[in-house]
């Protein structure tokens, strides 16, 4: 049956410990995903052990914390309190974790390459122009190689001679067992939803996390020079459904359990077959509408529905009750006269921020994403950092703001006549 070989080694898949799913891509980045740029990533456990432990500390300008930030082969974390002082804390090989490392740098210690979410952007040429305020090297996420294979998070990550480097102006400071600790300039912020990731989850409050791991209360400001306070009761730890936020970027946390109850793609095909399966119609031209394969997630096509936001009511697309004198932005629903935004509706694609198996019932607004009544419930109720100390509720497959009383509407369909 087997070679001895094989007996002894049977091919395992190997193990996933989660995935992080950047907010406001359907899916996929505008111009595809490519090697460690993409919408999604996913963690598994290493052939070898990567990670690293805090070990040895040296204080001030003596030739070990020198020779520590110069050795390329040590993993090592400099705080520079004055131009006459630094404390080097050396980091040791960890046998037990492995290492993940995300920034916007592209150089090799990062394994993903995240860029700035410009909301609604279908292509990368919109978000190049801006100034990016995601850091090089943002964060790092340290996984247990045993079961339950936690994971935790850390802000900053090792450059490539494997250092960390708090300049002057970095807030930093000496914690109460002699270690040091500090934050990054915009942070890294960080929210577990209460109840996990499921149809009864609630948000959570958002939290700053150190460079050695610590829970803070947010700063004023995102780059204020002053912490927050200390959070004891709360720790670094990822659970399914957690949100960090990069200043730029926002990444939801999926463990593998989490996953493995989340519809999957194949599901989200179905209910889109089972809608067009339905043959709901536009009330105005009579004529039978479809939502477009999800491959083709970007382009109107011709029998798409068109919702009006105020109502509900899907159309197809026409020109009935456009107001010339309103911009054409606002147009009357012919169905019940209320008067508001007409946009496509598009199916939310990226099956991981589904919080159930709910059918395509409403829609966020003023995008027109569409996905279970539970979804849209969950993502509207979610304040996310937006600039340097403001937040909102976004749609998750677009980042765009979301508008009106609650954020999403349901959709009333015609069914056929």
């Amino acid at each position: 049956m087997f070679s001895p070989d094989q007996e002894n080694h049977p091919s395992k898949a190997p193990v996933k410990y989660g995935e992080l799913i950047v907010l406001g891509y359907n899916g996929s980045l505008p111009n595809g995903d490519r090697g460690r740029r993409k919408s999604r990533f996913a963690l598994f456990k290493r052939p070898k052990a990567n990670g690293v432990k805090p070990s040895t500390v040296h204080i001030a300008c003596t030739p070990q914390a020198a020779k520590a930030i110069s050795n390329k082969d040590q993993h090592s974390i400099s705080y520079t309190l004055s131009r006459a002082q630094t404390v080097v804390v050396e980091y040791t090989h960890d046998s037990n974790t492995d290492m993940f490392q995300i920034g916007r740098s592209t150089e090799s210690p990062i394994d993903f390459v995240v860029t700035d979410t410009v909301p609604g952007s279908q292509s990368n040429s919109d978000t190049q122009s801006v100034q990016s305020t995601i850091s090089r090297f943002a964060c790092r996420i340290i996984c247990e190689r045993n079961p339950p294979f936690t994971a935790r998070i850390y802000a900053a990550g090792f450059d490539s001679s494997k250092n960390i480097f708090l300049g002057e102006k970095a807030a930093k400071w000496k914690t109460s067992d002699g270690q040091m600790d500090g934050l990054t300039t915009n942070g890294v912020l960080v929210m577990h939803p209460r109840n996990g990731f499921t149809e009864d989850s609630k948000p959570g409050i958002w939290r700053e996390i150190s460079v050695c791991g610590n829970v803070f209360s947010l700063r004023e400001t995102r780059s204020a020079q002053q912490r927050g306070k200390m959070v004891e009761i709360e720790t670094n730890q990822l659970q399914d459904g957690s949100l960090i936020d990069l200043c730029g970027a926002t990444l939801l946390w999926r463990t593998a359990e989490g996953l493995s109850h989340t519809p999957t793609v194949k599901h989200l095909e179905a209910l889109r077959q089972e809608i067009n399966a339905a043959r709901p119609q536009c009330p105005v031209g009579f004529n039978t509408l479809a939502f477009p394969s999800m491959k083709r997630k970007d382009v109107v096509d011709e029998k798409q529905p068109w919702v009006y936001l105020n109502c509900g009511h899907v159309h197809g697309y026409h020109n009935w009750g456009n107001k010339e004198e309103r911009d054409g932005k606002d147009r009357e629903c012919p169905m019940c006269r209320s008067v508001g935004p007409y946009v496509p509706l598009w199916l939310g694609c990226e099956a991981g921020f589904y919080v159930d198996a709910g059918p395509p019932t409403h829609a966020f607004s003023p995008c027109g994403h569409v996905c279970s009544e539970k979804t849209t419930a969950y993502w509207s109720q979610i304040p996310l950092p937006h600039g340097t100390h403001t937040f909102h509720a976004a749609c998750p497959f677009c980042a765009h703001q979301l508008a009106g009383e609650q954020g999403y509407i349901r959709l009333i369909f015609q069914g056929p006549l």
